[in-house]
């Protein structure tokens, strides 16, 4: 598995905790307070329904993108979640919990792979997924923990909010994450899910704008 395969999953990028322990805390400069998330410039945090992420979390991160294709589409896509697999490679499979629309309560289990370390063993990742709020094309909230043999990710919340801009749709998300091995290091637990964001962001943008 690539390096870049490794931080496509925010919830999972469980390669974060392979490396709390080997990197240290040598790499300050690139704490959480530099993320869109925690900047004293950037806006309100993100909500669906009222509720947002845990503001107190040490480990957070906001960012946003311009997807020109139909709100349709993206909304379908973010929230089919059973063929996640389909436009994002590290996701191993993803299975619902329950049965008809994605909804308040509904639970989705994911899978991806993470391969050994110095300090931990070969292992795969399973993260479950509740949803706590939904609004049909315009946000959605989720949490849960990620558990892996010798890698944890306590509980993530995160959040997508959809705006329709003309043609294109603003697309913006924020997640935190919470647990003792992250929170160990948060400037590479914070690095980590930073470009996980990204790269998902990356991944929508291409399969919506595919789909157009």
């Amino acid at each position: 598995m690539s390096h870049r395969n490794l931080t496509l999953i925010p919830l999972a990028a469980a390669v974060v905790l392979a490396t709390v322990t080997a990197c240290g805390t040598d790499d300050k400069a690139a704490s959480s307070t530099s993320s869109p998330a925690t900047s004293a410039a950037a806006p309100a945090g993100l909500s669906c329904g009222g509720a947002g992420i845990d503001e107190q979390a040490q480990i957070k991160y906001r960012t946003e993108a311009l997807i020109k294709a139909p709100l349709s589409t993206i909304w379908k896509l973010q929230t089919d979640v059973e063929n996640w697999p389909a436009w994002q490679q590290p996701v191993e499979s993803n299975k619902r919990l329950d049965q008809g629309e994605l909804r308040d309560g509904s639970q989705f289990q994911w899978r991806t792979p993470v391969p050994a370390s110095a300090t931990t063993p070969a292992t795969t990742l399973v993260i479950t997924s509740t949803v706590h709020q939904i609004q049909p094309e315009s946000c959605i909230r989720w949490s849960g923990p990620a558990v892996g043999d010798g890698l944890r990710i306590d509980n993530g919340v995160h959040i997508w909010n959809f705006i329709q801009q003309g043609d294109s749709v603003l697309v913006r998300t924020e997640e935190n994450w919470s647990g003792s091995q992250v929170e160990a290091d948060v400037a590479t637990s914070t690095a980590f899910l930073s470009a996980g964001l990204e790269a998902w962001l990356k991944d929508l943008k291409a399969a919506a704008e595919a789909h157009s």
